[in-house]
């Protein structure tokens, strides 16, 4: 990223926010200097007026009076000033409302700017919905391609295909329009032959779509792969990566998602429906000018956009919000919360317009319970939260670990290798359990279901007795023999699915982990929850079942337990807790299970948080060096600004420009030199009284456009900072006035300021650096870089690994 040449007739820098501690010349002299020039509303006795100066020459040039295009916005991978751009929206707000007493038509601008916000999340969520169901129907029909073919219409998915059929209820699967591939190639399904042609096809689809997707997201859009909600994560504080919500990132990642989840690989298409709906919304931002010229208010859209997503991935809006909150969002307003509600209305209300399961539901595994729970099913509860916070720290280390290792090795550079063979590991040994060939969403769902009498999923082949049903709700009865081969075939899939999503997840392709986790939590829920309800039906003389568990009474619904396990298992991971249990009731609109779902997800965080602090996508951000403050964590170490600053005791001198007496050939050589984002403004190198803060990329534009577009401004002109001209002889070429890009407010704080409290204001106020004063005199800076590396470094971290900003 960094880039020592400076060259004319281009505006791009790249450029970080480093220490800006090289260039020597600014000695640190802490003596009142007698001699100190005087600042400039000290000078009040001299007439400026673009022209006119103290010498009474007319060569001051102030060619920024307009805005220039560029000026004041940001480097890819470089860290936006919050500050700055929330006072610029301020000022903007200001112009308009005093504007719109003038002229009708300055009002109605006034009114559709303030509409503006409310169309924008309209417009997101309308895109957001229509991309979701169009992702859903895809990813159903071409999950089902793999096992075969509809003849009545090849675009019908297995279900849609058999809904005209005249087959019985128990033999809906096996209706004549839906052929195997064997039965297409060979023209019978049974048979060894029929079995391995059909294992054969499985695993050649599977590695097709995968490949189709890696190849993709390789060729067009490196941006598309993963979740993206780390990335999300720290776009949000404040990070830039261009193009990572860009136009390309959303078509191939829409294409892509498709793919990767119907390739059966161990992933879920929710946390990439989040990074897709932020896409939907940072492209649209450009028809609004205050969004698209703002990237603070960019960022609330983003927010409101992530809940969009959560809102159509789960058919959870109100769960989308609280995701935002909770998980996502580093500045969030109230106004941002009533945007995000609007736009993930918006976006379900589409969701649901499509309908793409044809069951009126968002979701695939939407399921609705009516059995009461008892008290004492609070400990088989907590004891999913004990299995959710164990596997969820688990698979954080053992993922952390397997990506830095891909990372650090050879391995990072066959990504499409690393697909191709994972794939096929999947593919393999997925396709002889049937719980593990049909698609993570579907195997959700039957987990997640009451069983009923029309049921025939072997999870609910129990032994019947009919004469004691009473209505719908069956009593526990005894496990069947096909209860007792689905127990093992799910023992199996849990093995499976624990191990291969710890590879799956970060490879080059996109791969969220909600469902995954989901599922893992789930075959742990139902496997508890049928022992459970069998250890009540042949003991249900045990105190703990006496007096609420009958014989024949239906005390005991597994279902419950497999969303009980899911919820657990999701926030042992993502360490989600309010919008889980929002989400997860949503899902399954029972209110009544609140306080289960409630004591899985704290018990999965404690137990979690107890193993390691960090949830998997924290640790993702620190694996990558994004430069990203947690706000959650406190710091509790006695440091002062003076211990973390630059430049340090051996360093060279601060680099800084003086107010208005370097030359462009100075300020020019400065930027050559050094690789830093901006540079402090003193009043002479002697006294080192601060005036402001100017940015690196605005001052080589505004040379530039002062090179091109104005007379007399050659190599030896002075640049000055002040509202006044310095006194220069007559023969002198013209002066550059450049007060118009200084930040005459920079952030100060004096170098006994304790750290907890410079972090502490890093955090809430966004900055990207923060200047050092000693009795009124600059002494040093300290960087967003500079705090996240000593944050690390008493976390007994490597602090090289902060590689951006």
């Amino acid at each position: 990223m960094d880039q020592k040449g400076y060259r004319r007739g281009s505006y791009q820098s790249s450029t970080s926010d480093e220490d800006m501690v090289e260039i020597a010349g600014a000695s640190l002299d802490f003596s009142m200097a007698d001699d100190d020039p005087p600042l400039d509303r000290e000078m009040g006795g001299f007439s400026s007026y673009n022209g006119g100066g103290m010498n009474g020459t007319s060569k001051m040039m102030d060619f920024l009076e307009e805005p220039l295009p560029g000026v004041g916005t940001y480097e890819d991978f470089n860290t936006i000033d919050w500050v700055r751009e929330k006072s610029r929206d301020r000022d903007r707000h200001r112009e308009i409302t005093s504007r719109s007493k003038e002229s009708t038509w300055a009002l109605i601008h006034s009114v559709s700017d303030a509409f503006s916000g409310w169309l924008l999340m309209l417009l997101i969520g309308l895109l957001a919905g229509s991309l979701a169901g169009l992702i859903d129907i895809s990813a159903h029909w071409m999950t089902d391609l793999k096992e075969g073919v509809c003849l009545a219409g090849f675009w019908f998915n297995h279900e849609h295909c058999c809904w005209k059929s005249n087959t019985t209820f128990t033999d809906r699967d096996k209706c004549p329009e839906w052929k195997s591939w064997s039965q297409l190639i060979i023209g019978h399904g049974e048979g060894a032959f029929a079995y391995i042609l059909n294992y054969f096809m499985y695993v050649m689809w599977a590695l097709l779509f995968s490949l189709l997707a890696v190849l993709l997201v390789k060729g067009f859009a490196p941006y598309a792969c993963g979740s993206g909600i780390p990335e999300i994560k720290t776009i949000l504080s404040g990070f830039i990566i261009r193009g990572y919500l860009g136009k390309w990132t959303l078509i191939i990642k829409t294409i892509t998602l498709v793919l990767a989840v119907s390739s059966g690989l161990s992933l879920g298409k929710e946390g990439p429906l989040v990074h897709v709906a932020c896409c939907c919304g940072n492209i649209l931002c450009h028809l609004f000018t205050k969004y698209r010229k703002n990237e603070a208010k960019r960022r609330e859209v983003l927010s409101a956009a992530a809940a969009a997503g959560v809102s159509v991935a789960f058919g959870a809006p109100i769960g989308g919000v609280l995701f935002s909150l909770e998980e996502v969002s580093y500045y969030f307003p109230l106004k941002t919360l009533w945007r995000s509600f609007f736009a993930a209305l918006v976006a379900a209300f589409t969701l649901r317009s499509i309908n793409p399961f044809g069951n009126s539901r968002l979701v695939l595994f939407y399921v609705e319970f009516h059995m009461p729970w008892h008290l004492l099913e609070l400990i088989p509860f907590i004891l999913l939260g004990i299995f959710g916070g164990l596997w969820g720290a688990f698979f954080i280390r053992s993922n952390i670990a397997w990506c830095r290792r891909r990372k650090t090795t050879k391995l990072g550079k066959y990504p499409v290798l690393e697909v191709f063979v994972v794939t096929a590991i999947t593919a393999v040994l997925a396709f002889p359990n049937e719980y593990t060939r049909m698609s993570t969403s579907e195997l959700i769902s039957e987990l997640f279901n009451d069983c009923g009498i029309l049921d025939s999923s072997k999870l609910c082949e129990y032994v019947n007795d009919f004469n004691s049903t009473k209505g719908d709700d069956l009593p526990d009865r005894a496990a069947g023999p096909g209860v007792y081969t689905a127990m093992w075939q799910l023992a199996l899939a849990l093995i499976m699915k624990v191990f291969i999503t710890i590879f799956t997840f970060g490879m080059k392709v996109p791969s969220g982990l909600f469902i995954p986790s989901m599922a893992v939590g789930a075959i742990a829920g139902r496997l508890l929850g049928v022992g459970m309800e069998q250890l009540a039906f042949y003991h249900h003389d045990w105190v703990i079942f006496n007096g609420w568990c009958s014989q024949g009474a239906d005390c005991i619904t597994p279902g419950l337990y497999a969303m009980v396990g899911a919820a657990a298992c999701l926030g042992g991971v993502t360490r989600m807790t309010v919008s889980l249990v929002v989400i997860m009731f949503e899902l399954t609109g029972g209110l009544e299970y609140i306080v289960p779902l409630m004591a899985a997800a704290m018990t999965s965080k404690w137990v979690a948080d107890a193993i390691g602090r960090e949830g998997i996508y924290d640790a993702h951000i620190r694996l990558n060096g994004y430069p990203f403050l947690e706000a959650k964590e406190e710091f509790s170490h006695k440091t002062l600004a003076m211990d973390v600053m630059r430049p340090r005791r051996n360093d060279p001198p601060l680099t800084v420009i003086t107010q208005d007496s370097m030359t462009v050939e100075d300020v020019e050589a400065i930027i050559n030199e050094t690789t830093y984002s901006g540079y402090p403004v003193v009043v002479s190198r002697e006294s080192q009284r601060l005036v402001g803060f100017v940015l690196r990329r605005d001052l080589i534009i505004s040379i530039e456009n002062a090179r091109k577009k104005q007379d007399g401004i050659v190599s030896t002109s002075i640049i000055y900072f002040t509202d006044h001209s310095p006194p220069l002889p007559p023969s002198s070429p013209s002066m550059l006035k450049l007060r118009s890009i200084l930040d005459l407010s920079p952030f100060t704080v004096t170098d006994q300021t304790p750290m907890e409290i410079v972090v502490d204001i890093f955090r809430k106020l966004g900055l990207r650096q923060c200047l050092v004063t000693h009795n009124g005199k600059l002494l040093g800076i300290i960087t967003k870089k500079d705090v996240l590396k000593h944050i690390a470094q008493l976390a007994n971290q490597d602090p090289d690994s902060i590689l951006f900003n």
